[in-house]
């Protein structure tokens, strides 16, 4: 009874998304992560359906701050409009530099950005998960790529590895990437 009263309170919070029962996996990430040659421009390739990303022409763009950190700033394209939000990410953990934490907010605590894995050139792959009272989990999966769309081979291996992983990807959609370089 305790865990549908606190399913029923954080309802509102993951409206669009699927919580999952149980604490969040604990996917590999990244060996020998490399934070200086993941800056620079990443697209949305394909994601888990998230409440905050309705738009299209979703990107993130990382640059490199002197202190370690990174300035974030990501934008879609929402109703006809251009929007952007920016943040700051962190790597919360120095012995697992692909554990980045990334905040939007001054008030609100680092939400977890973990790079499952990454070529740097071409594709990435990111994971975030949040658990509630370790009753239950939201998550959150990405297939990124350096440009706005990636062959369909790359898309499978993404999804296959975040299955080996424990990470349900059956209701991931690829992102709408068409039409954005057009004048808004």
């Amino acid at each position: 009874m305790k865990a549908l009263v606190v399913f029923a309170l954080f309802l509102p919070i993951i409206n669009a998304q699927v919580p999952h029962w149980g604490p969040c996996p604990e996917p590999a990430t990244q060996p020998a992560f490399n934070l200086k040659k993941f800056m620079g421009r990443w697209f949305e390739i394909s994601k888990l359906p998230a409440q905050f990303e309705r738009g299209r022409c979703i990107e993130t763009n990382f640059t490199l701050k002197l202190d370690g950190t990174a300035h974030v700033k990501s934008s879609e394209i929402l109703k006809g409009e251009l929007k952007t939000i920016e943040g700051t990410a962190v790597v919360e953990d120095k012995r697992n530099p692909a554990k980045l934490g990334i905040s939007f907010s001054y008030v609100l605590p680092y939400t977890p950005y973990w790079i499952l894995s990454t070529d740097y050139e071409n594709s990435a792959l990111v994971y975030s998960c949040t658990d509630v009272l370790r009753l239950f989990h939201v998550d959150f999966a990405w297939i990124l790529g350096r440009t706005r769309s990636l062959p369909d081979a790359t898309i499978d291996h993404g999804k296959e590895v975040f299955t080996n992983n424990n990470i349900d990807v059956s209701r991931m959609i690829l992102s709408r990437q068409e039409g954005c370089d057009k004048k808004l």
